[in-house]
């Protein structure tokens, strides 16, 4: 009883809309129909592939997802790992309230916060001034930086509420194993390589998976509210290219074949990195 909410919801609005991506080998027209607009098969994904734009976009996107793997994966593992060893309860409660504070200020607003904070006399373009001894406009006028931003960005807003599930994980670790540590003389380095990731893998090759499996996926709302044409060389990636396309050129059937090319393939790696993590860790999805 408690799960059929859940099943309806999904059927409705998970599965129900997936034959609409039938429009991808359509010229579709909205005046006729689904049924009524002409078939034409591969034509748009060969429009997609023979593009060009085609191979700019793929970089871009994943070369910011793979940013994001290195340092926005990582990052709440190094401060859930970090505040599991605070002793002091009421500094680690600030801490954490500080770090969660950024992922519930609205998308708009952090973009804003950029955008003022990397203007001609903003703060950040003058820390890069100062560091490298150039002058800079505002810094996301240059495409060489826009991945730092906007994958920094994405690493403190999001730091502190990602760390909560890693540090739910490591309060299960068994106390006993830290003291029979102690007893044999590791220091807190040696525990959190030794015990705490070890108790921890588990979590972090499941989320790991998750995260390869969305490598061809990007918010496209925070990029399309801090790119320009200025950028588009490495910040266009999928979907704000299929936004374009779709939405503003009314390509419809040609965005909703990027859209599952790029779908097909997130698949792809989310099986192929689960098949991998079965392997070698005995830990996956299925």
């Amino acid at each position: 009883m408690l799960a059929i909410p859940v099943l309806v919801w999904y059927i409705v609005f998970c599965y129900g809309p997936m034959w609409g991506v039938a429009i991808a080998f359509k010229d579709f027209k909205p005046l006729l129909g689904f049924a009524e607009s002409d078939w034409v098969g591969f034509k748009h994904f060969i429009d997609f592939f023979q593009g060009p734009y085609f191979w700019r976009v793929v970089k871009n996107t994943l070369m910011l997802n793979v940013w994001g793997l290195a340092f926005g994966f990582t990052a709440p593992i190094l401060l859930a790992l970090l505040l599991n060893e605070v002793r002091n309860s009421k500094f680690k409660r600030v801490v954490q309230t500080i770090t969660y504070m950024p992922h519930f200020i609205s998308l708009v607003v952090v973009c804003g916060i950029i955008h003022i904070f990397t203007a001609d006399e903003g703060i950040i373009t003058q820390i890069v001034q100062l560091i490298t001894g150039k002058e800079y406009t505002s810094l996301l006028g240059y495409s060489s930086f826009f991945r730092p931003i906007y994958t920094f960005s994405g690493i403190w807003q999001d730091i502190g509420w990602n760390s909560i599930i890693y540090l739910a994980a490591m309060s299960t670790v068994n106390p006993a194993l830290y003291e029979a540590a102690e007893i044999d003389g590791v220091g807190r380095i040696g525990k959190m390589w030794h015990i705490t990731l070890p108790q921890i893998r588990p979590i972090i090759v499941i989320l790991f998976i998750f995260a390869v499996g969305g490598l061809m996926a990007s918010g496209h709302e925070k990029i399309i509210l801090l790119y320009n044409p200025l950028t588009y060389d490495t910040a266009d990636v999928i979907a704000s290219y299929v936004y374009r396309r779709g939405l503003r050129e009314a390509s419809l059937s040609f965005s909703a074949a990027v859209g599952l090319f790029s779908a097909i393939i997130n698949f792809l790696l989310l099986w192929l990195t689960n098949r991998i993590a079965k392997r070698t860790s005995e830990v996956s999805l299925w």
